[in-house]
């Protein structure tokens, strides 16, 4: 069944801030693997965390900082370790790397998302090797993904991504008896509940931020592997179709590039709640929602703003993209008509989670 993930043609690959922290032999390890799979006519995406981590230790830090600005301070300071570090490693195997800084604002505007894709799309076909991470230099606390893991889900479906390889420092997802799951096909019903809570040291993630960032990618339509970073040639063996890490199957109903910028990289504004006609009605129909079915409406967004979608018992239904300002929806709420000025929210800008 591993076939599925061995066919990848388009890569994204994710390594975080401790394997880079506690292990200097991991970006002669990457290039190896990344240029084994350029060999076999792949792209790949880095997505690399790991600035702040070097740039802790570069500044003399005793820990990693906990305020905004030295955080900054040590992200400024450790990307450019972390770039060298990638250029020398690729360097001896002729392969071109190029640094990609983004932060949140720059994937939730879709004139700076499709700059994104077109650049990336651009180096991927130069056959270089974009490295990405977060620009922690200048992000603060509004702007940020969160970690690397949700920053790699965002720029899958960006670069039409078949595959996500999150290496981590475990052999997978674990059971409740440390054994290692070597694949999952519903996150929700077989993952969740294994998850541990915590992160280490070094990094902000940890396997509930990799299952999350699965659920994402997955919905998408790419299949995802979590496997251990430390493992001599894990890259590769993943490429192979070898049975290594936990493998999380693809959604089959692939959700399109703007589909999943609306679930999955807007932060919602604000939120309409459904009555349960309108909620079958959308769940069951794909149906667009109208003001007749809208019960509430909650928050302060303006047209084209993100917003959830409620049941009458505060369960979220989807996501999508409001057509009216907070203001005029609940004006509109409850009243009859089908015409375009009382659709809240087009179907065409609309995800569904489930029911």
């Amino acid at each position: 069944m591993r076939n599925l993930v061995a066919k990848a043609r388009r890569v994204v690959v994710k390594v975080g801030s401790r394997t880079l922290a506690n292990d200097g032999g991991v970006f002669t390890r990457l290039a190896d693997a990344i240029a084994h799979a350029h060999g076999e006519g792949r792209s790949i995406v880095l997505v690399s965390s790991g600035a702040i981590a070097l740039g802790t230790k570069k500044l003399g830090y005793k820990s990693r900082p906990k305020e905004m600005a030295k955080l900054q301070a040590a992200a400024a300071a450790g990307q450019s370790l972390l770039m060298r570090a990638y250029e020398e490693a690729f360097a001896e195997r002729k392969i071109a790397v190029a640094q990609v800084l983004l932060t949140h604002a720059d994937l939730a505007d879709r004139t700076r998302v499709n700059n994104a894709r077109a650049a990336l799309s651009a180096l991927l076909d130069a056959r270089a090797v974009p490295v990405l991470n977060e620009n922690d230099s200048v992000s603060v606390e509004e702007i940020k993904f969160g970690d690397n893991d949700q920053l790699s889900a965002l720029v899958a479906p960006i670069v039409d991504a078949d595959l996500l390889i999150l290496l981590s420092d475990v052999a997978g997802l674990l059971d409740r008896s440390g054994a290692r799951v070597p694949e999952v096909v519903d996150i929700e019903k077989e993952a969740l509940a294994l998850v541990r809570k915590g992160k280490s040291a070094e990094g902000t993630g940890g396997m509930e931020s990799k299952l999350e960032a699965a659920r994402q990618a997955t919905l998408a339509g790419a299949q995802v592997v979590i496997a251990d970073a430390r493992e001599p040639g894990i890259v590769t063996d993943v490429l192979a179709g070898k049975d290594v890490g936990t493998w999380f199957h693809a959604h089959k109903k692939r959700l399109s590039a703007k589909r999943a910028w609306i679930a999955f990289t807007l932060r919602p504004r604000g939120a309409v709640v459904l009555d349960a006609g309108a909620a079958r009605a959308v769940i069951d129909k794909g149906r667009s929602v109208l003001a007749i079915g809208v019960l509430g409406v909650r928050g302060d967004f303006r047209a084209g703003d993100s917003v959830r979608l409620l049941s009458s018992e505060g369960k979220e239904l989807g996501r999508g993209l409001a057509r009216f300002a907070c203001e005029d929806a609940t004006r509109l709420a409850g009243t009859k008509g089908e015409t375009e000025d009382h659709v809240l929210i087009h179907r065409d800008e609309l995800v569904v989670f489930g029911p």
